[in-house]
């Protein structure tokens, strides 16, 4: 019992606080282009998890239209992305790698496992898988409330209802700001909370405490980062998919940088006092 209440709180959940610094809104676009610099040097696994978003989005599409829930195929292509922090958290993994020096490979997202944060990590991860469940039961009660309990008959005549009347209309703005919601939530929760408890063995409080505070003391920035991400997320999925396979990594990838960025800079110096030790790769 002590031992899991140290995964979750922790000393330092109880006696100080993680220091975060500001970033600006430029900081985005440079953490962007350092996330598809890792993805150049490191294309073997980010390429596997970007297939695996475009495969799984694909399917929840397919499986969607089978399966007489075909009003819920945007909101779980969309709402998808909301677990995507948990997901690539091997990415974390490989860019701390590159970071110190030392050879990424594919190998190291299993060091995540080795972890003694994994318990934090697989609680904020159910987290947002609840609040995936969260975001896709109110898109079935906004629709029935729209719409009544029948799932619509085929694609093309319920896309024209929903872009061509009133009562689609007010189904894609209340969903967007219902979406935009959760959205947000998510974001401000993770947004660097599994690199930190990666990183620095945080405890999830304590990494989630210190995510928040980033997210109150940064909001453009982190209004900016969630846009581009979104943004971003789109373009791929527009590209059937496929863009997905080069986008998810280079957004994990650039999540680590935005992590570096957010901290005080003793973290990196901690950081490079570990490595002159002979800290090797977990």
């Amino acid at each position: 019992m002590a031992s899991v209440f140290y995964d979750y709180f922790g000393r330092e959940a109880q006696n100080e606080q993680i220091k975060v610094r500001r970033i600006e809104p430029s900081d985005c676009f440079r953490v962007l282009a350092q996330g598809f610099a890792d993805v150049v040097e490191m294309p073997t696994y980010p390429a596997f998890v970007g297939l695996f978003y475009g495969v799984a989005g694909a399917a929840l599409v397919s499986l969607t239209s089978f399966g007489n829930a075909l009003h819920l195929a945007f909101p779980l292509v969309a709402g998808f992305t909301l677990i995507g922090p948990f997901v690539a958290v091997g990415l974390y993994e490989m860019s701390r790698q590159r970071e110190q020096g030392f050879p990424a490979t594919w190998r190291n997202t299993f060091a995540v496992f080795r972890s003694p944060a994994l318990p934090s990590i697989l609680a904020l991860g159910c987290l947002l898988f609840v609040i995936f469940a969260a975001w896709i039961e109110a898109a079935q009660l906004l629709y029935v409330q729209a719409y009544g309990p029948n799932p619509p008959g085929a694609v093309i005549p319920f896309l024209r209802e929903v872009v061509t009347t009133e009562r689609g209309r007010m189904l894609m703005a209340l969903g967007a700001l219902i979406g935009l919601f959760f959205a947000a939530l998510a974001l401000c929760i993770s947004v660097v909370s599994f690199p930190l408890m990666l990183d620095r063995e945080v405890p999830l409080v304590s990494a989630v405490a210190a995510s928040l505070r980033i997210s109150r003391d940064n909001p453009v920035t982190i209004a900016l980062w969630g846009a581009i991400v979104a943004v971003l997320l789109i373009v791929g999925q527009l590209l059937l998919f496929i863009g997905l396979a080069v986008v998810v990594p280079t957004l994990g990838h650039a999540t680590w940088h935005l992590y570096r960025r957010a901290f005080e800079m003793e973290l990196a110096a901690d950081l490079h006092m570990r490595c002159s030790v002979g800290a090797g790769p977990r």
